[in-house]
């Protein structure tokens, strides 16, 4: 539960509780407190009991923390009966961006595919190389000509 704090702070909290309740009091609130803590573990872990008596049987192995969606997908993920772990290490995002990226710039992906990117953004022949000044604005080719309409944009 206070896994977490560390020295320095337990001596904060330790100091302020003797400011806060006073030297002759800190004992007396202390047990109250460990008192209220006990009490309320005993009445969730007799709720617990209570659930699985009523869920039956079936649900003897069921725990409370698979009900954690982090949990749930952890031991879903360490199953793994539909073959997760296989399409992780089959994808290659890499690639797959290389192949996007020639797509957008029109080059062709498979003689493209061989070169990384910094081979191919450093060659002579190629005129952006690899980058886009942001610094130049875009030429217009005709000042009458309106920006192509997408339906779907609006």
């Amino acid at each position: 539960m206070f896994n977490d704090i560390g020295g320095l702070e337990l001596v904060t909290l330790i100091v302020l509780a003797v400011l806060v309740f006073g030297p002759e009091k800190l004992p007396k609130v202390i047990q109250d407190v460990t008192r209220t803590i006990r009490k309320i573990r005993e009445f969730s872990e007799n709720a617990k009991q209570d659930i699985r008596q009523e869920l039956g049987p079936e649900f003897k192995d069921f725990e409370f923390e698979d009900l954690n969606p982090k949990t749930f997908i952890r031991k879903q993920l360490e199953n793994d009966d539909l073959g997760i772990k296989e399409i992780r290490n089959g994808f290659d995002l890499k690639k797959e961006m290389a192949e996007i990226t020639d797509a957008v710039h029109g080059r062709d992906s498979e003689s493209s595919a061989g070169s990384s990117p910094a081979s191919s953004s450093g060659s002579a022949g190629s005129s952006s190389g690899g980058t886009v000044d942001m610094t130049k604005k875009p030429q217009k080719s005709d000042p009458d000509e309106r920006p192509p309409f997408d339906a779907d944009a609006t």
